[in-house]
């Protein structure tokens, strides 16, 4: 499931659990691609929020991304991990299993 996450919502959406938030921006050729590979997910029970850096720069900020897209991996609302660079499915899939695993 893939989910918009801004200003109102970010704190309320991932303050339980485990969540993948990938950082984009519409400008970036690397995001658009990423999108593809994530909606093949969007049926799965994944859940993964979507926070646009420019419409929320605050968030970036907080959490210090300067590169896109970048993924930041949350456990509870902290940040226990973060990987820059489009990913395919698969290479994502990995990743997250090296945390959960």
């Amino acid at each position: 499931m893939l989910i918009e996450l801004n200003n109102e919502n970010f704190d309320k959406e991932t303050e339980n659990g485990l969540k993948l938030i990938e950082f984009y921006t519409t400008w970036c050729t690397y995001c658009r691609n990423q999108r593809i590979e994530l909606s093949e997910l969007e049926d799965s029970d994944m859940w993964i929020g979507l926070v646009d850096a420019e419409e929320s720069p605050e968030i970036a900020k907080k959490f210090g991304i300067t590169g896109f897209p970048t993924f930041v991996l949350l456990k509870n609302g902290e940040k226990i991990g973060e990987f820059v660079g489009f990913h395919q499915k698969a290479q994502l899939l990995n990743k997250l299993m090296s945390y959960i695993g």
